[in-house]
């Protein structure tokens, strides 16, 4: 008799799993012994944003639960792209881009996952995949795929209609080497992934029962979508990255804290560490109360990405702006800040051009729109002229701050 649900049931409970390869087997899998997962990431960005989280948390959960976890970071893959919906091929990479690359994500994802004392392993494909002889590879493995059933995979279908270079429709057989070659190598049993991988995650179980005689498992991730039907981590200001020099700890905040009502409790369920018995009890708060949860959602998130003292910091400048400690300016030091030289000003500089530079609109005519729709502020004035001209003795004390919205701001400065 189990005396904790085991990993799958955690997931599961939270929220992660869309399906599974044989659930009842794998189930017991993880009653009896610890296993090592894998999932794969995709190298063409130096930072991941918001929307990988999921993956992310789902081998932190693993590595809580007393499993390893291998964070694969597809360096051979990446050289031939995942034609996976999406409607047109992906840009080939440098090796040396895509390595310099998974050394940025490492740093990011060793905030969540400890990959000490071997606890996680940090693995590029290229070590293997690079290596193969082409001739050996069709004769020992591509002799094991399906055209036919290749044809079939939705993913596949997709490319067809635009048109599929030869190279990516090798990207299956890849994969599912990857799979084996963990498999062999470092005792991987399971594959976790995001929904679009199911079809390369079930090549990959196929290869190994082939192959070895033996079960492999997969996992697939559900698509989260906010309540309005957003890709999650998808805003009108872009990604929300979690590379802090992209996105300042108090923009992840900020992020969070403006998660809408009916999200907060999925979110607090898959992107913190919280027991779901209390993550349940705020489910329970209705109207303004809600706004407690919001906040500890936001705390959360942020001391796992950032740790505590950036999540601290970024809370009370949170609470200098907007809440009990409104207009006494603490931590306001931590609002995201633009400097401008004194003779750039000489000849003043439309507010509409500054909302821009300071990256609180993406055009000079977002800007107006946003003027003139009254949601502008100057120092918590609300803007009426898009035209108003921004000089020197605009600056007291140095500094103005601009608002966009109710929650949105940013400093200027005079260097």
């Amino acid at each position: 008799m189990e005396t904790r649900k085991n990993f799958y049931d955690v997931l599961k409970e939270r929220g992660f799993i869309e399906q599974s390869t044989n659930e009842n087997s794998l189930r017991q899998l993880l009653s009896r012994q610890k296993v090592t997962f894998y999932i794969g990431f995709d190298p063409t960005a130096s930072s991941f944003h918001v929307g990988n989280l999921v993956p992310i948390m789902a081998l932190a959960h693993s590595q809580r639960q007393g499993h390893r976890p291998i964070f694969l970071i597809g360096g051979g893959t990446g050289l031939v792209g995942d034609p996976s919906y999406i409607d047109k091929t992906r840009p080939i990479m440098s090796r040396q881009q895509i390595n310099q690359n998974a050394q940025s994500l490492k740093k990011q994802v060793s905030r969540i996952i400890d990959f000490e004392k071997n606890r996680a392993l940090f693995l590029n494909n290229a070590d293997w995949l690079v290596k193969l002889n082409y001739i050996e590879f069709l004769r020992d493995f591509g002799v094991h795929f399906s055209v036919n059933r290749l044809l079939n995979s939705e993913s596949v279908k997709i490319r067809l209609k635009k048109g599929m270079s030869f190279l990516e429709f090798n990207y299956q057989l890849l994969q599912a080497y990857d799979f084996w070659h963990q498999f062999k190598n470092y005792n991987c049993l399971i594959q976790m992934g995001g929904s679009d991988q199911w079809g390369n995650i079930v090549a990959g179980v196929e290869l190994i029962r082939r192959l070895e005689k033996k079960e492999a498992y997969g996992i697939v991730f559900s698509l989260i979508k906010t309540a309005g039907g957003n890709k999650m981590g998808k805003t009108e200001k872009g990604a929300i990255w979690l590379d802090p020099k992209k996105t300042l700890p108090y923009e992840y905040y900020q992020f969070w804290i403006n998660t809408n009502d009916a999200d907060v409790v999925k979110f607090l369920s898959i992107f913190t560490f919280l027991p779901m018995e209390e993550i349940r009890k705020y489910g329970k708060l209705k109207g303004f109360a809600i706004k407690k949860a919001k906040e500890i959602l936001a705390f959360e998130a942020t001391k796992i990405l950032h740790g505590e003292e950036a999540a601290k910091k970024a809370r009370h400048a949170s609470d200098s702006l907007f809440g009990k400690d409104k207009g006494q300016g603490k931590r306001a030091d931590l609002i995201p800040t633009t400097l401008l030289k004194k003779e750039e000003l000489k000849k003043g500089i439309l507010i509409s051009r500054l909302f821009v530079i300071s990256g609180l609109s993406k055009s000079v005519s977002e800007a107006r729109r946003l003027i003139t729709q009254g949601g502008g502020y100057l120092d918590e004035k609300r803007l009426v002229d898009s035209n108003f001209l921004i000089k020197k003795d605009s600056f007291k004390g140095g500094e103005i701050t601009l608002r966009a919205g109710k929650k949105i701001y940013r400093k200027i400065k005079i260097k």
